[in-house]
């Protein structure tokens, strides 16, 4: 008797096409093409994971940096005074308390610059 896998088959089809939904056209429709458009996503979403963290680092040092040169310094001078005092805060924080508490953010930069 010849096995057909139709079982297999049916469900992983309709796996790739639950993924394709909303998707424009064939490649919502026809398995052949959903699963080219599907994969491609998917490689694009693990990748801009990746991306996503490069620019939020990004973002965080332009607003210290904006920050900080309101207060005389320069991005690349602050970060080395603080690593020189042992001050360790994350650029995130930084650039979170810069922009929410600016006041606690120039005690920051007395303690970094004295």
């Amino acid at each position: 008797m010849r096995v057909k896998h139709n079982v297999a088959t049916k469900s992983r089809h309709k796996k790739v096409l639950k993924m394709a939904k909303g998707y424009w056209g064939k490649r919502s429709k026809l398995y052949r093409r959903a699963i080219e458009t599907v994969r491609r996503a998917l490689v694009y979403s693990y990748r801009d994971r990746r991306v996503r963290k490069r620019e939020f680092r990004s973002l965080w040092i332009r607003r210290i940096n904006a920050a900080i040169r309101e207060r005389g310094l320069t991005y690349r001078d602050f970060i080395h005074k603080l690593k020189e005092k042992n001050i360790i805060l994350s650029r995130d924080i930084l650039a979170k308390i810069a922009a929410e508490y600016p006041n606690v953010f120039d005690k920051i930069v007395e303690a970094a610059k004295n």
